[in-house]
């Protein structure tokens, strides 16, 4: 399989060509030939004019790509390596939603031949490639199964709005289903990921290596979380701890603040919920979730306390949301906990205004029910500043000031206004 793809005899093809795929199916059209498949045509016809549909790429990320884009299954048949990279939501009730991984399952049984190979990228809990995909291919193909085609898993590890952690510079964790296709899987990544790889002796190790990358960044924040609630009631400054704190050669300098995206706050629900599947109620990950999915109403909330504190009639109150994406300096909105505490602001009364220079009003309020401002106003009551986007860090008091009332509170969650405001009512995780 390696020979054939790198003398461009068979064709790989990246399934799923978001913030993952794309980068992905782009990397490796620079050296052979590609397939880039995704089931909306309106993101395929925009990747044909060289735009990225997710604005993390620029045009040139196009140039020089032996790469079609397509909806079509009769174009996807010419591979012969499928990579998938579909998301992996959670459901309303914080279950894995598996419907757009078994659906790209599917949609390759459909197109699937004999010495074919699939490698699947999305998070999933521990076993999900062998108990739920390999039986959709089997049974949408035809096909048998290591007698007839092959299946790995590498998991993803592309970071939104990272320009330093890319495909070619992160070692990449393969596995296969025997030793030929770990082999095989293992030169094949080679071609793009300079860094290396990482041969783990399963699939299911590979799964369970992910999906705890995320899990153990998700209860560390919680902890950072409960810290700053605990360090609120103190009245210290969380972040001042953690500069003192930090100074120990072994401390892990992670910082509180809300947690939301595609990743972090969704991959530890997959794996809770195999361990419900197994009779193993998960203590501490169940715990950091609910820290981390709290935060966002319990910003809100002192903030409200803060204004009637200060005199403020709440129902009279204006507050200005400054970031609305998941994380600084990227477009993404998904499972953003800015929405949390916007609803939170409202359920109180409060009278919110958003604003994000990334961030598309659109999809903000076909997904949340809120839009954005296109710049912010005067005589804001409180200020919040959710996300340190590269705009906001040099920001001084007398921007502030200049858009604020009188007995203004400035919430700054990310720490990037510390020691900046003097004259304003100033309180931070």
């Amino acid at each position: 399989m390696y020979k054939d793809i790198i003398e461009k005899k068979k064709k790989i093809a990246v399934i799923g060509l978001g913030y993952v795929g794309l980068p992905i199916a782009l990397e490796f059209a620079r050296k052979v030939s590609v397939v880039g498949f995704d089931i909306n045509s309106k993101r395929v016809d925009m990747m044909k004019n060289h735009i990225d549909p997710s604005g993390e790429l620029d045009s040139e990320a196009f140039k020089d790509c032996d790469i079609v884009f397509t909806d079509s299954l009769d174009v996807l048949k010419e591979a012969s390596f499928y990579i998938v990279a579909v998301p992996t939501p959670i459901d309303e009730h914080k279950l894995p939603d598996l419907k757009p991984l078994l659906g790209a399952s599917e949609t390759i049984g459909k197109v699937l031949s004999k010495g074919d190979y699939v490698v699947f990228e999305s998070t999933v809990y521990p076993g999900c490639t062998e108990e739920d995909c390999i039986p959709v291919l089997e049974k949408t193909s035809g096909l048998k199964f290591l007698e007839d085609f092959k299946v790995g898993y590498s998991p993803e590890r592309i970071n939104p709005g990272d320009k330093q952690h890319t495909l070619p510079n992160i070692i990449k964790v393969v596995s296969g289903c025997d030793a030929e296709s770990l082999e095989e899987i293992s030169k094949t990544y080679e071609i793009v990921v300079k860094a290396g790889v990482h041969k783990a002796s399963c699939i299911k190790v590979a799964e369970a290596a992910k999906i705890i990358e995320n899990t153990q960044r998700d209860v560390n924040i919680a902890l950072m979380n409960e810290l700053s609630i605990i360090f609120n009631k103190l009245k210290i400054n969380t972040y001042e701890v953690l500069e003192a704190a930090s100074t120990k050669w072994n401390f892990l300098n992670f910082k509180p603040g809300l947690v939301g995206g595609h990743c972090i706050g969704v991959d530890p629900y997959y794996l809770t919920y195999k361990a419900q599947e197994l009779g193993y109620h998960s203590q501490v990950i169940n715990s950091g979730r609910y820290v981390n999915d709290s935060m966002g109403f319990y910003v809100a909330k002192q903030t409200v306390k803060k204004l009637i504190a200060h005199g403020k009639d709440v129902n009279k109150c204006r507050v200005l949301i400054m970031g609305a994406t998941f994380k600084e300096d990227v477009e993404d909105i998904r499972n953003s906990k800015v929405a949390d505490v916007v609803n939170e602001f409202r359920s109180y009364g409060v009278t919110i205004e958003v604003t994000d220079p990334h961030a598309s009003t659109e999809e903000l309020m076909e997904e949340y029910g809120f839009g954005l401002v296109d710049k912010p106003g005067t005589g804001y009551d409180a200020i919040v500043v959710a996300v340190n986007h590269k705009e906001y860090l040099n920001l001084d008091e007398s921007y502030f000031i200049g858009i604020a009332s009188e007995k203004a509170v400035i919430v700054d969650l990310k720490g990037i206004l510390k020691n900046k405001i003097t004259k304003l009512t100033y309180w931070s995780l």
